[in-house]
């Protein structure tokens, strides 16, 4: 099979996968906090890449390990628990549409911190994407600090992504992609793990109905919102690029506008009008 159709097909697969982890969130939360919901994600993901983690530690090396592990707190673990937060006040389509932003943030924090050439170009993209985000944001709904506080969470989640898009094309060639999952998440595990018990999780009433059904959400999202997903993130960062990988928000709005149409939720043509806008921004600035 040719290469170039293994990478859409990895492409497509994620928008699909991560697309859908919206509405995951939003019923994780039926019942859940947005702690519980998030630690439960990222345990799920660590306890199915488990197996792989001491190959990881033993093909991985010494001078990398910190780097991996990062790779995981700014790719995982805070977007994660902002976005669950952030859920408690936006709509799950709302957060999708915003993730959308995270190419522009990969030009952003490769210039700022990785020596990444900006071209007049991918300026304007970034102005054109930006503007779409104020635009989306004063079409909510909800508009007061609170509803722009919590969006801002989202943002700070597309930064997050931007830097470890970076950070794995540019620090984790050569290292394998289940080998880089393994080791982060399963580091990741253990404050979680804090984090759960501290929320209390243990002591909640989990073989009732609606309790079963929230974690069992928030199980699904972490195999494979973040476990699987991360696997073939970092696959296609490492046979495409980093540009291109990220370019999977593209897709990742429409899925998210699609499941929160059946969720229930409002999406007015201005938001979509201006998920267009966000889109005309991150093609321009990927333009070469």
């Amino acid at each position: 099979m040719p290469k170039q159709l293994i990478n859409w097909g990895i492409f497509c697969l994620l928008c699909l996968i991560w697309g859908s982890s919206f509405v995951l969130m939003k019923e994780g939360m039926n019942v859940l906090s947005p702690y519980q919901v998030a630690s439960i994600r990222l345990i799920s993901a660590g306890m199915v890449l488990l197996p792989f983690a001491v190959k990881a530690l033993r093909v991985i090396p010494a001078n990398k390990r910190g780097v991996v592990v990062l790779s995981g707190l700014l790719g995982s673990f805070f977007p994660a628990y902002l976005f669950c937060i952030a859920e408690t006040r936006i709509d799950s389509a709302l957060a999708g549409i915003m993730n959308a932003l995270t190419p522009l943030f990969v030009i952003i924090t490769g210039v700022s911190f990785f020596q990444l050439k900006v071209k007049t170009l991918q300026v304007l993209g970034i102005i054109v994407g930006f503007i779409g985000l104020s635009l989306l944001v004063a079409a909510g709904s909800k508009i007061n600090m609170e509803y722009f506080s919590y969006a801002l969470l989202v943002l700070l989640a597309t930064l997050f992504y931007g830097i470890n898009v970076n950070l794995v094309g540019r620090h984790m060639q050569g290292i394998g992609s289940i080998e880089i999952a393994a080791l982060a998440f399963v580091f990741l595990m253990i404050p979680c793990g804090i984090i759960l018990s501290y929320t209390g999780y243990f002591s909640l009433p989990l073989t009732e109905t609606v309790y079963l059904q929230s974690t069992l959400a928030s199980g699904v999202l972490g195999i494979f919102g973040t476990a699987v997903a991360s696997v073939l993130f970092y696959m296609l960062v490492k046979r495409a690029g980093a540009l291109f990988a990220s370019m999977v928000t593209y897709g990742i709005p429409f899925v998210a506008i699609g499941w929160g149409i059946w969720y229930g939720e409002q999406v007015n043509f201005l938001q979509i009008t201006c998920c267009g806008i966000i889109l005309i921004g991150v093609y321009l600035a990927n333009k070469k």
